[in-house]
């Protein structure tokens, strides 16, 4: 469980970016964070790995209290905390299997990483996690080749092979497209189903939002102002989010995804072997073990 208790961060111009936010996350549990620009979001995902320092206040992670951490500790407990960012955070010049073990960097010491001497297992989970999320046949290609949305899939097999307790995801299909935002946000929910993942989702997005996580809460100036279902959110509750507008268009009816739009990732159960490793470079590949 990920536990918020009265947290604050307060910037050195005196702006309150978030104002004593209590909030708790159950393991295997999904929220989409919503609210408009500066409220708080991004900020609340990075005081909890403490990108940001928080000003006060506690985040506790499956007991261990994440603010009073020394940085080889906090370093530690960073590994327990998968981030999938917005601008996808890759190695552009890297291939996707390199940029995937990237996200062992916090396991294997300074010199092993340096030299990209990765462990047989760490590969061989990257080529299922790979296969999971639909990029096996593109392994050993540049990351600055890939669309936006195989990106995106390559920065969520790389916070998972951290193995962690919980994904921060910060506006995961901001730069897609309508359909491949739908793809992104089904892949991450049904892994975080698989592996019973927590994990809290920055996204503008609402009817988005309330068609894949179970919970939204959303931020106002650094405050709380909703925390509930999907399908309890009504105009009202938008107007006190975000502020008066007409948002019939915006809400809709919690009624589940209907699918109808074909997912080009197969839908695998997580762990499971590739069914077939695509030829690729093995005498680089082999660098890398």
């Amino acid at each position: 469980m990920l536990r918020l208790d009265g947290l604050v961060k307060t910037y050195p111009t005196g702006d309150k970016a978030l104002k004593s936010v209590t909030l708790e996350v159950p393991r295997g549990q999904v929220i989409g964070l919503i609210g408009p620009s500066g409220a708080g979001k991004s900020t609340l995902i990075r005081c909890i790995n403490r990108l940001i320092e928080p000003s006060s206040g506690s985040v506790t992670l499956e007991g261990v209290e994440l603010t009073t951490l020394r940085p080889r500790a906090l370093r530690a407990q960073r590994r327990r905390m998968g981030m999938i960012f917005q601008e996808y955070a890759l190695v552009e010049r890297l291939s996707v299997m390199e940029n995937v073990l990237s996200g062992q960097l916090g396991y294997v010491g300074f010199w092993r990483s340096y030299f990209r001497k990765f462990p047989q297992a760490a590969i061989d989970e990257a080529f299922r996690l790979l296969d999971r999320v639909g990029l096996v046949d593109m392994v050993d290609k540049r990351a600055d080749e890939l669309s936006g949305g195989q990106r995106q899939r390559v920065g969520i097999a790389r916070a998972l092979i951290q193995n962690p307790a919980i994904l921060l995801v910060d506006e995961p299909t901001a730069s897609l497209d309508p359909k491949t935002s739908r793809q992104i946000m089904r892949l991450i929910c049904e892994l975080c189903e698989e592996r019973g993942l927590a994990a809290i989702i920055n996204i503008h997005d609402v009817a988005l939002a309330q068609i894949f996580v179970r919970r939204i809460v959303g931020l106002r100036a650094g405050e709380i102002v909703f925390d509930g279902l999907p399908n309890s959110m009504t105009a009202a509750t938008l107007t006190e989010i975000y502020g008066e507008e007409d948002w019939s268009a915006t809400i809709r009816e919690a009624d589940g995804d209907d699918d109808t739009d074909i997912d080009d990732a197969p839908r695998r159960a997580a762990g499971a072997a590739p069914q077939h490793i695509p030829e690729i470079d093995r005498d680089r590949l082999a660098g890398l073990t």
